[in-house]
């Protein structure tokens, strides 16, 4: 069997990184956890569940984004922050930092979420833009 070519490679891991934690991160939450409440699950273990869902599910987004920053990079070369994808990557990461960052403060809940909605609109947006081996 052959091996794969490099860019071949750089779309698989493109998009299978880009549908795994976009997917995840709508789908935990926007359904799962809508979900756990329709069915009438006490409001303290959605909470519980929420609060252990939510850090796993950014840190698999940081782990993705950097493999998709890889590709951006072995594509564009030292240019890839002027590139949309590359910035919404950048913000991703940064979102991520943030979360885990506020999780001693005060206001942990408010900016948790908001830095969860970040990554999740950042990798909606992300996904509307052409793979790095696509021309524009």
């Amino acid at each position: 069997m052959t091996p794969a070519p490099a860019s071949r490679r750089g779309r698989v891991v493109w998009q299978l990184a880009l549908t795994l934690w976009v997917g995840g991160v709508w789908a935990a939450h926007f359904v799962l956890l809508p979900a756990l409440e329709h069915i009438g699950l006490a409001p303290l273990l959605i909470d519980d569940v929420s609060s252990l869902l939510r850090p796993i599910m950014l840190g698999f987004a940081a782990v993705c984004a950097v493999l998709q920053l890889l590709v951006l990079v072995s594509h564009q070369g030292g240019r890839f922050w002027r590139d949309l994808r590359g910035q919404l990557l950048l913000v991703v990461l940064v979102a991520v930092a943030c979360f885990f960052a506020v999780r001693a403060s005060s206001q942990e809940l408010f900016l948790s979420l908001f830095c969860y909605l970040v990554v999740a609109f950042a990798g909606l947006v992300l996904i509307l833009q052409p793979r790095p081996d696509e021309g524009r």
